[in-house]
């Protein structure tokens, strides 16, 4: 499979187009609806609960933008689905609320979050969820085994790795050293084939996409892009930018 044109014809919206300002909070309803009349690809983020059932948030706690606290992975969907954005009136969704949200009107680029513990069930769900859907769809994670899952599971969706030049930062100390070396320069590509590469804007150009993109021929999307430095460097080396806090079409 080749990545489909599809998945860089439009500036994806990072966590859809939200604007706090506005009370439109990444993640939720308010923010995709937002891209879709935008006409922006979307990218999101899905979290898996006690019950297998696939979320649609980034944190792997409540409390940061929503109501409550505690681990997402210690509660149902029922109860998350209870969970309002601060300030607002919306709710949490699942990945099945989203796709039926979006319907097919613009591409999705479903984020894998992972605990990088080898477990699968997210990706299971996502696939059941998946498979009814005839939209499009990408699915992509920064974990080189949730990505051999998405290949194993969902090998009819294009799939991607996201990926910076190094994890050297505190929020990488919870990996191993094994995990994080595995994790260096694309080396896991051959295991996990992904369609397309996902990198941090910050760190293009680099070696490793750079292969990926002249040599492999796998489009180079990059993340997040927030300012006028940045989207000139997205211009530059990638092929499509994920964004936020700003609208590319003004």
């Amino acid at each position: 499979m080749r990545a489909p044109e599809w998945l860089t014809a439009r500036p994806v919206a990072h966590r859809g187009l939200h604007d706090a300002s506005r009370g439109i909070i990444e993640n939720m309803p308010g923010a995709f609806q937002a891209a879709i009349d935008g006409h922006f690809s979307i990218e999101c983020d899905v979290q898996l609960t006690a019950d297998g059932e696939a979320m649609v948030h980034h944190d792997d706690a409540l409390g940061r933008l929503t109501e409550g606290s505690g681990p997402l992975l210690g509660k149902t969907a029922a109860e998350l689905k209870a969970v309002k954005f601060k300030d607002t009136t919306e709710r949490m969704m699942s990945l099945g609320d989203l796709c039926a949200l979006v319907a097919g009107r613009v591409p999705l680029v479903i984020e894998v979050k992972s605990h990088y513990d080898g477990d699968r069930k997210l990706v299971a769900r996502m696939a059941e969820v998946l498979a009814s859907y005839s939209g499009p769809a990408a699915v992509m994670s920064f974990d080189p085994d949730q990505v051999l899952a998405l290949r194993e599971k969902i090998p009819e969706r294009p799939r991607g790795i996201i990926a910076q030049r190094n994890y050297d930062d505190d929020y990488w100390k919870k990996l191993t050293p094994e995990q994080r070396h595995g994790m260096l320069h694309l080396r896991h590509a051959f295991r996990t084939r992904p369609h397309f590469v996902a990198f941090w804007v910050n760190q293009l150009p680099a070696p490793a996409p750079w292969i990926a993109r002249h040599v492999f021929g796998l489009p180079l999307l990059t993340w997040t892009v927030r300012t006028p430095e940045q989207r000139e460097r997205a211009a530059r080396y990638a092929d499509q930018m994920i964004f936020e806090g700003f609208r590319p079409d003004t």
